[in-house]
């Protein structure tokens, strides 16, 4: 048993939406939900009662840069993650497999583990299942997740081998696991393959974990891959059990994937595109460095409530951040988090109230979508 579990609430009648509610040590989490990614024990630019005045439900931290710097035993000695970052709210913590995943050229991959060169300094390092398990109880999240290995989605003979060895992984990680105030997810792989990715769901549903990720997508494939991805895994995850779509979160992503059975997202988009400049609005991204908006003293979206909105023309915004001034990259990101946390809540009503199908459908006729198909 872990003091954790899932309510699913309502699921929706036209399409394979669901809300429901994850109960936490440290508190609840309405699904759909979106987590903002704090990879070193912080969403950049902003504070944990930022945070807070956004709503957020449930931040991201990432098990691998933290490893490294500042080290998982000084945080736990400060107390662990929550008191570190002064965030009490819910915090997942990844295992570090999409990057380990990024470092091709630093990292060999055996059954045991995965051996790699730091970034930061190039020493190296060895990520076992059971190192990356006692580096993810010391960090004291309340959701962890088993290590996995993430593969090129288009290889099949390669994603079989990585579906095997996560499995083995996956097992490993459950004996390693020793605190029950900590759930642990199991993340399906199997690339863009059909046969693999039914495997993988078999496989790991038959290790009951609490939850499941689903790895391995937004990492070069089509949209209609991923989509054709999750469908296959809709009816092979149980349904009692939340859904975690792993790194997938820009707004036409998050009405896609919730349709096709998601309840849980994160990604680093909304903070990373705020501090190039871009803001999302219902119509799509503005690039506030364009010189169109020099004296535009419109808000980036008229209605909308978050404090940049509120306070801030285009103009004075597009200032700062041609500038170079640091506030003008936390206001980018301050409204661009109230944008995608206010469009999950608007989800998780619509599919309460049986009208999310149409409010898809509204959603996505106006706004236009940047990047890959």
């Amino acid at each position: 048993m872990t003091d954790f579990s899932f309510e699913l609430l309502s699921e929706d009648s036209r399409t394979a939406a669901r809300a429901g509610v994850m109960h936490t040590p440290h508190g609840d989490i309405p699904t759909p939900v979106f987590a903002p990614v704090g990879t070193l024990a912080t969403v950049k630019t902003m504070t944990p009662s930022d945070l807070h005045e956004l709503g957020v439900n449930l931040v991201l931290a990432n098990t691998y840069h933290l490893y490294l710097r500042p080290g998982a035993d000084l945080v736990l000695r400060m107390g662990g993650l929550h008191r570190f970052m002064g965030w009490e709210g819910p915090i997942l913590t990844d295992s570090g497999g999409f990057q380990v995943f990024s470092l091709e050229g630093l990292r060999r991959i055996t059954d045991e583990g995965v051996t790699f060169r730091s970034h930061l300094d190039g020493s190296t390092h060895l990520f076992t299942p059971e190192r990356v398990v006692a580096i993810q109880q010391k960090l004291g999240a309340d959701i962890i997740m088993a290590f996995d290995e993430c593969a090129d989605p288009s290889d099949h003979a390669y994603n079989a081998q990585a579906v095997a060895r996560t499995h083995q992984w996956a097992e490993r990680c459950l004996a390693a696991k020793t605190r029950d105030d900590q759930a642990m997810f199991g993340i399906v792989q199997g690339g863009v393959f059909h046969d693999l990715r039914a495997q993988s769901a078999e496989y790991l549903t038959s290790l009951d974990f609490p939850g499941y990720a689903i790895g391995g997508l937004s990492v070069g494939e089509t949209k209609a891959q991923m989509h054709a991805a999750l469908e296959w895994l809709h009816p092979l995850l149980p349904g009692d059990k939340p859904r975690y779509l792993m790194g997938v979160g820009s707004p036409e992503d998050l009405f896609e994937c919730v349709a096709r059975g998601v309840d849980q997202f994160d990604c680093v988009l909304p903070t990373r595109i705020a501090r190039n400049g871009a803001v999302l609005t219902h119509l799509g991204r503005l690039n506030l460095r364009n010189a169109q908006f020099a004296e535009d003293p419109a808000p980036i979206e008229e209605g909308c409530a978050c404090y940049t909105c509120r306070t801030f023309s285009r103009a004075y915004l597009r200032h700062l951040i041609v500038a170079n001034e640091i506030t003008g990259l936390r206001l980018a990101t301050q409204h661009n988090l109230h944008f995608v946390l206010d469009i999950m809540r608007r989800i998780r009503r619509a599919i309460l109230d049986g009208s999310f199908a149409d409010y898809k459908a509204s959603f996505l006729a106006q706004y236009q979508v940047v990047g890959r198909q």
